[in-house]
């Protein structure tokens, strides 16, 4: 005979209202503590700070920065320093080139690759001023700096950076292709032809024709590090083109870096997440800049100092011989911030 539910729920009634009882009580309870905590400005609604000194957090100042953007224009100031950070050696002796190295995630790489021993070859657009800062920090920690200005789009720029570089230093060990074009559009058909090749040539192309004039003046040892984004992992609504682009920088990472494992070079990749640097003000709306970053589990932008880190242990011999081909996430969480 065919158990009826309705009569076992009749027979258990006692305990099925206890339980409703308790999940109840259970649900007013929780009820009550958000309630109080939206009406709190307290630490569980702030900005979390995980490392050595506090850094700048939403709100920020309602800025439109015109491109490429000057970092000496941006209000707060990225933080880049890492005054925290101690030097050991880890690239003594060695060259670098970091592309888009005037400014941001850039500079920060490069203040840090100098504090760990190496001499460092600046690519930029044409921010002079940024750059010539970069190259008094890098100075500052004792190595030598090389400016070069150009466009990285344009391959023949590119060999000539190559040239510049292992001309001035005598060698090349480590190249950071982290140059980047950057424009928001909230419609695909929104997305001239112009826009879309600008972001195309400048992501892709230039990484790839930097790469390739680097490989030839590479020993065992060396490395390339691409800047690759969690838009490359989740893709961003409003940026179609330059999530493309991130996707395809992380797959050629990884292809590249199976390539020339035979030669002893490393090919990784960083995949920040929101960053306090000129490219988002000088890209998305006024109103999107002051709660940039909010929206990532630490509720705020990483500064380019907590991102340096990441390209020395990329780069370090001493620290990543065995890793190679891998995009390593620095977002600020575990989920896209989209």
């Amino acid at each position: 005979m065919a158990e009826d539910p309705a009569a076992n729920a009749r027979g258990n009634q006692g305990s099925i209202d206890d339980t409703v009882r308790q999940q109840r009580a259970i649900q007013r309870e929780i009820d009550g503590v958000d309630a109080r905590r939206s009406g709190s400005n307290g630490s569980g609604d702030g900005a979390v700070q995980a490392g050595m000194r506090p850094q700048p957090a939403p709100p920020f100042p309602e800025v439109h920065l015109q491109k490429p953007g000057i970092e000496s224009e941006l209000d707060p100031r990225p933080q880049f320093m890492a005054p925290d950070y101690k030097g050991s050696g880890k690239l003594q002796g060695m060259a670098a080139i970091v592309t888009g190295g005037d400014s941001g995630i850039g500079r920060a790489v490069a203040v840090l690759y100098a504090r760990e021993g190496a001499d460092v070859a600046i690519v930029y657009l044409n921010e002079h001023g940024d750059a010539e800062e970069t190259r008094r920090c890098v100075e500052k920690e004792g190595r030598r700096c090389l400016l070069i200005a150009g466009d990285v789009r344009d391959a023949s720029f590119c060999n000539d950076a190559v040239r510049q570089t292992v001309a001035a230093f005598g060698r090349l060990d480590v190249l950071v292709n982290n140059a980047a074009f950057q424009e928001h559009a909230m419609a695909l058909e929104d997305i001239t032809d112009e826009h879309f090749d600008m972001t195309i040539r400048t992501n892709l192309y230039g990484y790839f024709h930097m790469a390739r004039a680097a490989l030839p003046e590479m020993k065992p040892g060396a490395s390339i590090i691409n800047s690759g984004s969690e838009t490359g992992i989740f893709g961003h609504q409003m940026l179609l083109d330059y999530s493309a682009t991130k996707g395809a920088i992380h797959a050629f990472t990884k292809a590249l870096a199976t390539n020339v494992a035979p030669r002893g070079i490393r090919v990784n990749a960083v995949a920040p997440g929101p960053v306090w640097t000129p490219l988002n003000p000088a890209d998305q709306p006024v109103e999107q800049v002051k709660t940039f970053g909010q929206s990532t589990d630490m509720k705020r932008p990483a500064q380019p100092e907590e991102l340096s880190p990441a390209y020395v242990f990329l780069a370090s011999p001493v620290c990543a011989s065995y890793i190679t081909g891998i995009v390593l996430p620095v977002m600020g969480g575990v989920t896209g911030s989209a």
